[in-house]
């Protein structure tokens, strides 16, 4: 340790210098020893196991390091002369014998389990030569220095937690040791004051940065993320590449295997956003080959790594302790392809085994723990999840909890089928290939089934058990068919569906003959029929349009103003701004191609913000003009972040603010409209607040207030009783009436009317003028119907024009791909020098 009084290990509790930490080893060094014992170690991110784990390396004590939970079936397997447990009180010395018992290779440093397959006796042997390879390398590319202080994400015991440790010791960086979770406050609390520059994620730990908004952290010293352990999805390679060049920081992704020490390769992070489904080029002193396969594709073959870093070679009981060098080179199991631009694509796997939520999975391991418990079952793996299949009459949840326990895999990521024979070959051999085959349900709830249904009317990919309707962006135009289906397919809705994760829906025990219909479903579906009923002339009780908008201000604040990241909201504001505009803008260029009736501003909904003209008729669209704004203006706030931080703080008191803001204009107090042209949006968006403030009501007297505002406010507003009277109704009922009793046809044709209500409004203009004056009613229903024809066209429209974008960027990314596959085939060596320079 020749970094003096640098800081090495940093904890919530102090600070351990180089100085202090070499002569804590020196002392731990000599309690074990001077002549080499077989040591094993719990592995922990605290102090003593760090300084256990460098004694046993410096002193020249072979160190099996492992998890706590796997710690007996090890010691059993490999008789240890000595183990240490580090604990809250210090490092537990178990010293089991004086001498060894075991006939050792004077180069084996270190035993640890392959990734992922915890509690097997398979370890891998790793000589000092092949930590200190790793580290180097790992250094360079990375360009760790001793101003960087990288926080400790994963466990000691994984090769990969284990890498940051030592690459971040070799060139004196500082080390943040804790055991928080990334989910944890405090982790992040620990990391800003000591002042983090990096740290270390499987995709799992991006699965968590995602739900605790990490993209709106403040973390003014981080320097470099990196990721390994699984393939991350390239849309998510780009996402965090993009945050990262926003917020300063650099991805760098990662390839490896614990029989490799920890890397084999790594992707530049200027290659991120364009190459994010590569691993990119070997690490510094290492290098790829492609062995060909038998039935291979063209261009691809087993991925194959020489170097330093490449083990000495397995150990699967003691004696294997005594063997030298017995690989020369790592043979991956991953089968892969080289571009030409010289970066490298895993394409498949060549073995059994699987990569699931960053873990390596053995599946015949997993058959042979099942059947210590007296469970004879078939397992396969992928990506993303193991699959049991299991002969009766074994029980599923059972078999799952064995396989969570025995794994360390989520339960999400396991699913079982109890079958009465399992799938054989002709051989009498197990058929694995069939079990692929077999129908296997989710087992985690009867909800699971209903995640293709939430894709399906969310038009969204991913959706997993835990996402709810919100979580997923819905809004108000997708609400009412997603509570129509899901009422169809469960018999009955909570309240609260919006929020509950799909895996908690479920059918209730008895069927209910009661059927209630969402207040707001319901305005929405009378208020148009209001709008179109009015100007068609078949009654006259105007008001819908303003009663909407308390509904879309309610909406606003339930779907959108949720415990989401500041991101995630603005996409989800976005993204309804977008259901709304694009709609509307599509009609109107087609009625003005068609007749000529509306001008540019109304193209761009810009009527409002012009004005009228003599023979004008962009007012009609005011109401989808005033609800654009607003939203916009609405996210244009939340964008700030202490504005962000104000609402979630006052979630009620924010928008009786915003509320007090609107009625400077409801009442003209600087009498602005005397001199200029106010838009709409501007004078009615106290009642878009009305709605919001209502949403966030939580308590009798707090609704009080929000109905009081609306009783003062609205009367006066359109010099016109009736219309008052129906939108301060709408209010009273959105305010305190979250359901209304109902009937299951009632459920369904307010529903359709209430998810049409958009396309209704905007295409009723050029529907009833043609009819009322020969039947008002049927200038109504015809509105009705063409709203409604709209509305299940538009969805078709939108999925062909994002097929359109995806092939057209697809197409773009073949070209750029071709331009630098020739640009690097002109200059083959700049490539080579770039690699080797490249820190």
């Amino acid at each position: 340790m020749s970094f003096g009084d640098r800081p090495a290990l940093i904890t919530a509790g102090g600070t351990v210098s180089y100085a202090d930490l070499a002569a804590r080893v020196a002392a731990t060094a000599r309690r074990l020893g001077g002549s080499p014992r077989l040591v094993m170690l719990s592995g922990a991110n605290t102090v003593d196991a760090v300084v256990a784990y460098l004694a046993a390396l410096s002193g020249g004590h072979p160190l099996l390091l492992v998890t706590a939970g796997a710690a007996g079936d090890l010691a059993a397997a490999y008789d240890p002369d000595v183990v240490l447990h580090p604990t809250a009180g210090g490092l537990v010395f178990e010293e089991r014998r004086a001498a060894s018992a075991h006939a050792v290779h004077p180069d084996l440093a270190l035993l640890l389990s392959t990734s992922g397959s915890t509690g097997s006796p398979k370890l891998v042997r790793l000589s000092l030569d092949n930590l200190q390879a790793n580290a180097e390398a790992i250094a360079e590319y990375l360009d760790i220095r001793p101003t960087d202080r990288a926080a400790t994400t994963l466990p000691m015991h994984y090769c990969y937690g284990l890498s940051v440790i030592n690459s971040h010791l070799l060139r004196g960086a500082g080390l943040i040791l804790t055991e928080l979770s990334v989910t944890d406050a405090c982790f992040w609390d620990l990391f800003r004051a000591e002042r983090g520059t990096a740290f270390a994620g499987v995709p799992y730990t991006f699965d968590l940065l995602d739900r605790i908004g990490f993209e709106r952290m403040r973390l003014p010293h981080l320097r470099y993320v990196t990721q390994a352990g699984g393939r991350l999805a390239p849309d998510r390679v780009r996402r965090y590449a993009a945050l990262g060049r926003r917020a300063g920081w650099d991805l760098f992704v990662m390839y490896g295997q614990t029989e490799a020490t920890a890397r084999m390769a790594y992707l530049p992070p200027e290659l991120a956003p364009t190459r994010p489904s590569t691993i990119g080029v070997p690490i510094p002193g290492g290098s790829f080959r492609l062995s060909p396969l038998p039935e291979g594709a063209p261009g691809t073959g087993e991925l194959v790594y020489s170097g330093p870093n490449v083990m000495l070679g397995y150990a699967s009981e003691p004696a294997d302790l005594a063997l030298g060098r017995t690989v020369d080179e790592l043979h991956t199991g991953d089968i892969a392809r080289r571009a030409p631009d010289g970066l490298y694509e895993i394409v498949g796997r060549c073995g059994q085994f699987a990569k699931i939520r960053g873990l390596r999975i053995d599946p015949l391991r997993v058959e042979h723990l099942l059947d210590r418990h007296a469970v004879t079952a078939y397992c396969v793996g992928g990506d993303d999840e193991l699959l049991v299949a299991a002969r009766e009459p074994a029980d599923p949840a059972r078999v799952r909890r064995l396989v969570v326990a025995g794994t360390g895999l989520p339960p999400g990521a396991v699913r079982v089928a109890a079958v009465a024979e399992l799938p054989r070959l002709p051989s009498g051999k197990p058929d694995h290939a069939a079990v692929r085959g077999l129908a296997f349900p989710t087992g985690l709830s009867p909800a699971d089934d209903l995640c293709a249904l939430y894709a399906e009317v969310l038009d969204v990919d991913g959706v997993t058990p835990d996402h709810s309707f919100v979580s997923l962006g819905g809004d108000s135009l997708s609400y009412v068919e997603m509570s129509l289906r899901l009422e169809r397919a469960l018999g009955h809705l909570p309240v609260d569906w919006h929020t509950t994760p799909i895996r908690s829906l479920r059918a209730p025990s008895r069927p209910r003959r009661r059927h209630a219909l969402d207040t707001t479903v319901a305005l929405r579906a009378v208020a148009i029929v209001l709008v179109v009923g009015t100007h068609a002339t078949l009654f006259n009780l105007s008001g819908g349009a303003h009663l909407l908008l308390g509904v879309a201000g309610f909406n606003f604040a339930r779907f959108h103003l949720t415990g989401a990241g500041r991101g995630e909201r603005l996409r989800h504001i976005g993204a309804s701004i977008r259901r709304i505009a694009v709609p509307s803008v599509a009609w109107i260029a087609a009625v003005m191609l068609v007749s000529g009736q509306y001008g540019l501003p109304s193209l761009f909904l810009l009527g409002g913000v012009f004005g009228p003209s003599p023979g004008w008729s962009g007012w009609h669209f005011w109401f989808v003009e005033a609800l654009v704004y607003i939203l916009a203006v609405a996210a244009a706030l939340l964008a700030v972040p202490a504005l962000d931080r104000l609402e979630r703080r006052y979630p009620y008191g924010f928008p009786i603010g915003v509320l007090l803001i609107g009625l400077l204009t409801r009442y003209d107090v600087f009498g602005l409209r005397e001199h200029y042209h106010v838009p709409s949006a501007v004078r009615v968006f106290w009642l878009f607040a009305i709605g919001w403030a209502a949403a966030k009501a939580t308590t009798g007297w707090q609704r009080a207030v929000v109905t009081l505002a609306a009783v003062v406010t609205v009367p006066g507003y359109f010099d016109d009783p009736a219309r008052e009277a129906v939108v301060l109704a709408g209010l009273v009922l959105l305010i305190w009436v979250p359901s209304l009793p109902s009937a299951g046809v009632v459920n369904r044709v307010a529903g359709v009317l209430a998810a049409g209500s958009l396309y209704i409004y905007l295409t009723h203009w050029q529907v009833y003028p043609r009819l009322d004056h020969h039947n008002a009613l049927l200038a109504v229903v015809a509105s009705l119907a063409v709203g409604l024809a709209y509305a299940a066209l538009a969805p078709l429209v939108r999925r062909a024009a994002a097929a359109l974008v995806r092939r057209a960027r697809a197409a773009a990314r073949f070209r750029r791909s071709r331009a630098n596959a020739r640009a690097s085939i002109s200059k083959p060596r700049a490539f080579a020098l770039d690699r080797q320079e490249s820190p």
